[in-house]
């Protein structure tokens, strides 16, 4: 069929003029916009194998990121940089929503099928505002994904000719409304500048603790816009700011222990950000704890009472309840499936109820990192009650139905290049039985002395985690503690500890909460799983726990040093 003809504007450079906005968007349409329309209705109405073979559903994703980057260590900057990227993801489906070519295709080695990562690459766009340069890398894209598509389908027929019936008869895609919606284009405005001195001049204050081995102050900024069409007739532009500061610092124990503290300020905007005396005071605070945790002495494995700080608490639940109530693993055979069953059932004590809104910008004053409009296949995103008095309600649902969960819920998510699962958003936990902490505290000392144990721990910050949800591992997890206190039942003064890290299974872990606080706080981070790098919050209050269990975190075996480093020479 005759192509047809492309007129290309000089001025058409990201944004076109206001007269494309149609009644009622909000901001006027990016000219990627109409180039990713265009092309995606010529490859829907003309793209065929011999053989009569189609694609029934087609998305196009241009994301376009600008990014800032700027750290120093010891008073000299480290890193200074700036760089612009597109990258286009095509989502390409055959056969029909009953059944397509992302069919999980059973007994792969380990539950793992290769061709689930194969033809999934994001192709490199063009920074002009050049429609045919940008057309040809999306048909050469669409190419490589449709005989990609093509060759899986045939293997998703075959595999279940060959294996037993599947217990959940779910199809493979939902049907949903699409969406229209153009938001004004994310732009990034940072000072480089006053930056670059700002960040030098802070960290110029680990020039005085000879022993801090490294150590550094920086700034990471970047503008994200997102260009989305499908078949279905959803066009959708969205842009967000992300903003992120650390302080850092870390050394080495006699023993050979690596030591490390952070702090992380998160923001939406420049003004979110700490000023200069702020970043100071978080710095300052950040050696003496690193200082003093080489001084702090080992734990030894240990189960007893606990408290999770607010925000560790935040780690903890993302960790251990976030990934299991995620949609996608509740029909692939290969997961552990902890919740698949338990809807309607109690999972939590009946004082905790959660909810992920990544609706929600804000958490008080803190901006939150999970917060998006629609997401990553067009859908709008919702605040949806997960758990509520401790009962199971649902599951975080991308487009990949389950059984009784028929529609998305706006938790499908991604970075460029990999396939949409559902993940966490703003992971909200609330509890309707409260203290104040120091209520919480007083109680903890109760629970030591009703168990017979000399101390309680006190997790005050936690770095991360990891967990294993697939049938084939172990059903565990562990979170990664840096910061933990032994709070002595005889009322000794609570010790700061080191060498520990936090183990168990999600049930057990779940039925040994007995209280919260009424501190709640907010965890801004970034979560990595198969579909990639997403940024997540989790807003938690402090928690008490009857028991948890802590075992020996790896030591390495190097030495520290052996000569003195040069920063010492200045120190009067």
């Amino acid at each position: 069929m005759k192509r047809r003809t492309i007129v290309a504007a000089a001025a058409l450079l990201v944004i076109l003029p206001s007269a494309w906005a149609a009644d009622g968007e909000t901001a006027p349409r990016s000219m990627l916009i109409k180039v990713l329309s265009e092309e995606l209705d010529y490859s829907m109405s003309n793209l065929a194998m011999p053989d009569g073979t189609k694609p029934y559903f087609m998305a196009y994703t241009i994301t376009d990121r600008q990014r800032v980057s700027i750290s120093a260590e010891l008073g000299a900057l480290s890193n200074d940089d700036a760089s612009h990227d597109r990258v286009l993801d095509v989502d390409l489906r055959v056969g029909d929503y009953a059944l397509d070519n992302t069919h999980k295709i059973r007994g792969g080695f380990m539950g793992f099928d290769p061709s689930d990562f194969m033809g999934r690459e994001a192709t490199p766009i063009s920074l002009s505002g050049d429609p045919l340069a940008i057309k040809q890398a999306v048909w050469l894209a669409t190419d490589r994904a449709f005989k990609s598509a093509a060759k899986k389908y045939q293997r998703v027929l075959t595999n279940l000719k060959t294996k037993v019936e599947e217990e959940d008869k779910s199809d493979d895609f939902t049907r949903e409304k699409p969406n229209v919606d153009f938001e004004a284009q994310a732009l990034l405005n940072i000072d480089r500048q006053a930056w670059g001195q700002r960040v030098r001049k802070v960290s110029q204050l680990a020039r005085k603790y000879p022993l801090i081995y490294n150590s550094g102050v920086s700034i990471s900024a970047s503008a994200q816009n997102d260009y989305f069409v499908n078949s279905e007739g959803s066009r959708i532009q969205q842009g967000r700011t992300y903003l992120r500061m650390i302080v850092q610092a870390s050394t080495k124990a006699e023993d050979g222990m690596e030591l490390s503290q952070a702090r992380t300020f998160s923001a939406a905007t420049e003004a979110g950000l700490p000023n200069e005396k702020e970043l100071l005071t978080a710095f300052q605070e950040v050696i003496d704890k690193v200082l003093a945790l080489r001084e702090a002495p080992l734990v030894e494995p240990y189960t007893g009472p606990a408290i999770l700080m607010n925000r560790a608490s935040g780690v903890f639940f993302h960790e251990i309840f976030g990934h299991r109530i995620e949609g996608h693993r509740q029909k692939d055979v290969e997961e552990g499936q902890t919740f698949t069953k338990k809807v309607g059932q109690a999972i939590l004590p009946e004082f905790i109820s959660v909810h992920d809104d990544p609706t929600l910008v804000k958490w008080g004053d803190t901006d939150l990192r999970g917060h998006y409009r629609y997401d990553d296949e067009g859908v709008p995103a919702r605040d949806v009650t997960l758990v509520e008095n401790g009962v199971l309600k649902t599951f975080l649902m991308s487009r990949s139905p389950v059984q009784s969960f028929a529609h998305s819920n706006g938790h499908g998510r991604r970075s460029p290049g990999n396939n949409v699962v559902s993940r966490m958003g703003n992971t909200i936990i609330h509890s309707s039985k409260t203290s104040s902490f120091d209520e919480l505290r007083k109680m903890l000392i109760a629970e030591c002395k009703k168990q017979d144990k000399p101390y309680g721990l006190l997790f005050d910050d936690i770095t991360g985690g990891f967990t294993g949800t697939r049938r084939a591992g172990a059903q565990t997890f562990k979170v990664l503690p840096v910061v933990v206190y032994r709070v002595y039942a005889d009322g000794r003064p609570d010790e700061l500890v080191r060498g520990v890290d936090i183990v168990g299974t999600p049930l057990t872990s779940f039925s040994k909460i007995i209280h919260t606080a009424d501190d709640a706080d907010v965890f801004n981070g970034t979560c990595g799983a198969e579909s990639g790098m997403v940024p997540v919050s989790a807003v938690s209050p402090s928690i008490l726990v009857s028991e948890i269990e802590v075992e020996k975190r790896r030591r390495e075996q190097d030495k520290p040093p052996i000569l003195t480093p040069p920063i010492a020479e200045r120190v009067q």
